[in-house]
């Protein structure tokens, strides 16, 4: 059964910068299932190269780079090679079977419609991210790829990011670390309770659940928000890579 979202310690209500700021979100397994495609594609690299990769092993742990989770099953002279190759197999295999998570373009939708620009990032590289949005309509202000960890936090910090909404404890920890509003959505590898002992964490069950909660910050109706230091940035016309 799905709970309402858990309300944990308030922080400053923001509604400023939650009504025209920027809102990050993350790409696997909070905006996008893509569990199928990349079992489908470990499956031929692993037929490609003879390599015996456990594929759904992989599809269960998805989060860190590519490159991360390769140098599992190959030598590190090897990752660079098989990464390339991975990802042309991806826009072919992989694209196609992927679909929106619950409440997806709903929480970009709501976002979008609030005046506030909606820009995902991703440890994703960003052509395939963005062939995945584009195959599902999901229609986002920006991608940034290649981010991971504090890597996430430093583009949170460029954009003057209001909240992250991400599914991985290094999700939130990024937007802790920017000090913006931390938002998980129990939809990857972490348990709701993983991700509610982030004190200040908003912890939803999925994404059908943020519109609701995004439009109560907005009216300051007591939802956890941005921390004084993003209410009161000034807001920043930065446009990622398009």
């Amino acid at each position: 059964m799905t709970g309402a979202p858990r309300r944990l310690p308030q922080r400053s209500t923001g509604r400023a910068a939650a009504a025209g700021g920027v809102v990050g979100f993350d790409l696997d397994l909070t905006l996008i299932d893509p569990r199928p495609g990349v079992i489908a594609c470990m499956e031929l690299l692993s037929a490609e190269t003879g390599r015996d990769i456990d594929a759904r092993l992989v599809a269960s742990r998805l989060g860190p780079p590519l490159e991360v989770e390769l140098a599992n099953w190959f030598s590190a002279t090897d990752v660079p090679r098989v990464a390339d190759r991975y990802r042309a197999l991806y826009s072919e295999h992989a694209v196609p079977v992927t679909t929106a998570l619950p409440g997806a373009a709903g929480a970009v939708d709501a976002v979008r419609t609030a005046g506030s620009r909606a820009v995902v990032i991703t440890a994703k590289w960003e052509t395939t991210a963005r062939l995945t949005l584009d195959h599902l309509g999901i229609v986002v202000d920006g991608v940034v790829g290649w981010r991971w960890g504090p890597q996430k936090a430093e583009t949170l910090r460029t954009l003057g990011a209001w909240c992250y909404v991400g599914d991985h404890e290094s999700d939130v920890l990024a937007a802790r670390e920017a000090g913006a509003v931390a938002v998980a959505v129990a939809t990857g590898p972490c348990t709701r309770d993983q991700l509610s002992r982030f004190a200040g964490t908003v912890v939803l069950d999925s994404l059908a659940e943020f519109p609701a909660w995004y439009c109560g910050a907005i009216r300051g109706e007591g939802q956890p928000a941005a921390p004084a230091r993003v209410a009161n940035a000034p807001r920043t016309s930065t446009h990622p890579s398009s």
